[in-house]
């Protein structure tokens, strides 16, 4: 067992690439089944970080048995997960994705994941953590750029994942009728959301001054800006607003949809806006929010009482 958690803790530590290719060079078989599940998630649409979470944690169990994950049998299965789940809670998403990942291959390659009798995976139930308005108002306060104000302000005011932002272009932003749109959201989605007029004058005054190329908040390499970048602007302006939630970008999408709530925007356009799959997705922020009778469109605009 010992020379078990070793070898655990030794591969966990590589990152992503190194891992994948180790178990493409030494398991007889794995270089296939990782360009198979490429080939799968990208004409699924799954998310590029699925492919990544899912065959990083096909990769380690290949290597510790030295073995294709499909042709192990249940009690080795079950020996690993085992012991990927006495590394403690740090390793729960470590976990998770092994168990999503065995259930992803068996179902690209027709099997009942059944037989490897795969757990159950039940997440903690978390409601999620909201800023309120006076928060928001002093997280552009603290931003000194242009740039971070509207990074800011467009994960607040529109309710944009990070990946979302990195991905906007001078051209998805419709000033005139003040609209978004967002290309190939999460689950290769478009949508459509309003700007605001805050948002539509920061964005002009933005593409004036700093006249981005491709990507509206990219690099001097024309690269778009990294999710790394994005939450430093987040962090920083926490730090300098003195909010001591544990908030990240995400939480100012959280914000966003309880907010808009709150003032009476009906969940279902909350839905749309978001771009959720499932309405039970949305409905988690019916746990946070507080609903009042008042109809707004840009929850940015509420908070400086613009019409």
């Amino acid at each position: 067992m010992q020379k078990q958690q070793t070898i655990m803790s030794r591969t966990v530590a590589k990152d992503y690439v190194p891992i994948v290719q180790q178990a493409c060079d030494k398991v007889t078989g794995f270089s296939q089944l990782y360009k198979e599940m490429e080939r799968s998630i990208s004409i699924n649409g799954k998310s590029q970080s699925a492919l990544i979470n899912y065959s990083r944690q096909l990769a380690h169990l290949a290597l510790h048995y030295n073995c294709m994950p499909l042709d192990l049998d249940p009690e080795q299965v079950m020996d690993y997960l085992h012991l990927v789940k006495r590394q403690g809670t740090e390793s729960a998403s470590f976990f998770n994705f092994t168990v999503h990942g065995m259930r992803y291959a068996c179902k690209m390659r027709g099997l009942e994941y059944t037989q490897f009798s795969l757990p159950g995976l039940k997440g903690p139930r978390k409601l999620p953590i909201v800023l309120n308005g006076s928060e928001v108002k002093a997280l552009l306060g603290a931003c000194k750029l242009l740039k971070h104000r509207l990074i800011i302000g467009l994960c607040y005011g529109c309710g944009l994942r990070s990946s979302e932002v990195q991905n906007l272009q001078p051209s998805h932003a419709d000033l005139e009728r003040g609209m978004l749109h967002v290309h190939q959201g999460k689950g290769s989605k478009d949508r459509c959301i309003p700007l605001g007029i805050l948002l539509c004058r920061g964005i002009s005054q933005y593409l004036l001054e700093e006249v981005p190329g491709k990507y509206l908040f990219g690099n001097k390499a024309g690269d778009p800006m990294t999710r790394a970048g994005i939450l430093w602007v987040v962090k920083q302006a926490l730090k300098k607003a003195g909010i001591t939630k544990n908030a990240h970008t995400h939480t100012l999408r959280h914000s966003f949809a309880t907010h808009l709530l709150e003032q009476g925007v009906n969940i279902l356009v909350i839905k749309e806006l978001l771009g959720h799959k499932q309405i039970e997705t949305t409905m988690t922020y019916l746990h946070v929010a507080k609903p009042m009778p008042c109809n707004v469109f840009s929850p940015l605009d509420s908070l400086y009482r613009l019409a």
